[in-house]
């Protein structure tokens, strides 16, 4: 039975991957603004899509269950924050899509442990379970956070010389526009996409500043904060911004050679943190997998200490000087530049 719950929970969140990769494409009008914002038209594609069979991506588009959702996260602050960091992974899902994704990973998790208990009887107990649920819980955020991380710092690497690409542009004569389109056709991605939406948002009548804010703020990145600040400014003051944006591209570069230092000089005191954080934690789920009964003497009365298995009150001061050598270590190797 254990077994059977959990190909059937697996097989449940691969549909709803799939679903949502394909989410959104069913009607003429959704299809034509997904071909216009991602900048290419399909025109390889002869079916209609009022002609189309209906299939699961169109099933989740529909679904009324989604949508009411979508409106409640939506509504919310941590709904606004989500559809933030979202856009800022750049994934192409909605806060309450994302949402069931991560409820469904929490359940599966746990439910793996269930089926690998037919293998380890230790994983099928409470604590593994509750283990178990708390990594369910965690991984979906863990990895959005993670890929709007690596996606800040390809962005920041290819700044220095998309800024030299938009100054050269301008020297030729170009306007800034002109300028920013050569960026969106030569560049590399993130870059061109970012960019590409700046474009897309002038054209469609949005100011050339605030489409520069919207950029500023679905990237959060300082390095074009700075590269907006000065652009506004030289347009209320004047000034020659291909010299402007020289200087700004010659200040990343230098900033971005500097930060590449200091992590290589730090890489070792920062495998010493993960180290230091992870060995015990993982020796001891090791331990409890292959012996359960070695760690059944930390949980058991007397000795008590509060009223409280005195095992319990070491592992939890263990934990806290674990938590706190983690955070010394990783703010001592971390460097502001």
């Amino acid at each position: 039975m254990p077994l059977l719950i959990g190909l059937l929970v697996g097989f449940g969140i691969l549909l709803v991957f799939l679903g949502l990769s394909s989410a959104g494409r069913g009607g003429a009008i959704g299809a034509r603004l997904e071909r216009y914002t991602a900048g290419k038209a399909d025109v390889t594609s002869a079916t209609p899509a009022s002609q189309a069979s209906p299939g699961l991506g169109d099933i989740l588009a529909q679904s009324v269950a989604l949508a009411r959702l979508n409106r409640v996260v939506e509504q919310r602050d941590f709904g606004a924050n989500l559809a933030r960091d979202i856009a800022r992974a750049d994934l192409k899902l909605k806060p309450g899509e994302f949402m069931a994704i991560w409820a469904a990973v929490a359940v599966a998790v746990p439910m793996l442990c269930l089926t690998a208990g037919l293998i380890f009887p230790a994983l099928t107990s409470p604590i593994a379970l509750i283990v178990a649920l708390v990594i369910g819980a965690l991984l979906p955020r863990l990895w959005l956070s993670r890929r709007k991380s690596s996606r800040l710092g390809a962005f920041n690497k290819q700044l220095p010389d998309t800024i030299t690409l938009i100054a050269n542009a301008l020297r030729a004569g170009s306007s800034f526009l002109q300028a920013i389109e050569m960026v969106v056709r030569e560049a590399q991605p993130p870059v061109t996409v970012e960019f590409g939406r700046v474009v897309r948002e002038v054209n469609l009548g949005l100011a050339f500043d605030a489409a520069l804010e919207n950029m500023v703020r679905r990237v959060q990145s300082d390095d074009l904060e700075l590269m907006a600040t000065a652009i506004s400014i030289q347009h209320q003051v004047g000034g020659n911004l291909a010299e402007i944006l020289d200087s700004i591209a010659f200040t990343i570069r230098e900033r971005v050679r500097i930060k590449g230092e200091i992590r290589t000089l730090t890489a070792q005191g920062r495998l010493s943190g993960y180290v230091v954080a992870a060995m015990p934690v993982i020796l001891m789920g090791l331990l409890y997998i292959i012996s359960p009964g070695f760690m059944a003497p930390m949980f058991q009365k007397p000795p008590d200490f509060l009223g409280l298995p005195a095992g319990v009150v070491v592992l939890f001061f263990a934990f806290f000087l674990m938590f706190l050598g983690f955070t010394l270590i990783q703010r001592i190797v971390k460097i502001e530049v």
